[in-house]
């Protein structure tokens, strides 16, 4: 399953690193991040909890920017 999420992201570089960090999550297929958009989309695993996933997917990008927001 893929979903897009509406994202708050300061930069660029910030956005790339929270890719990075959304595409080890477990439970993550794949992730993108479009800083111009501010929308991330990820596609789970088959048979993730996607609103599990999506909650380690904001912690962990909360360690690259602490005041990033996702809708989830």
């Amino acid at each position: 399953m893929k979903k897009t999420y509406k994202i708050e992201v300061d930069c660029a570089n910030c956005a790339n690193l929270m890719e990075q960090a959304a595409k080890k999550t477990e439970g993550v297929v794949s992730a993108v991040v479009n800083f111009m958009t501010l929308k991330m989309d990820v596609e789970f695993a088959e048979g993730a909890d996607e609103n599990k996933v999506m909650k380690s997917v904001l912690k962990a990008c909360k360690k690259v920017e602490s005041d990033c927001e996702i809708e989830l």
